[in-house]
């Protein structure tokens, strides 16, 4: 299983990056996102990110923190 992987910077969550992300998961299923320092080093603010991302992306995927990554998986089903 091939794993992409993604940085979080000081822009935060724009267009061109959820555009990027929907082209990545064209290939892989699982994408691990580090969240750089110069976006935040703030749990809540990591889980915002997280939950940011899982809205723009659609019922198919989930998302889990592990420090400061961010692992999003795409399903082939929509979870509740």
């Amino acid at each position: 299983m091939l794993i992409r992987q993604s940085q979080l910077g000081k822009q935060g969550i724009t267009e061109n990056f959820i555009n990027n992300l929907k082209n990545q998961f064209k290939h892989s299923q699982v994408m691990k996102i580090y969240v750089l320092k110069s976006a935040s080093r703030d749990r809540k603010q990591i889980k915002q990110f997280r939950d940011e991302l899982l809205e723009k992306l659609g019922k198919n995927f989930t998302g889990k923190i592990i420090g400061f990554t961010i692992i999003l998986r795409k399903w082939r089903k929509a979870r509740e």
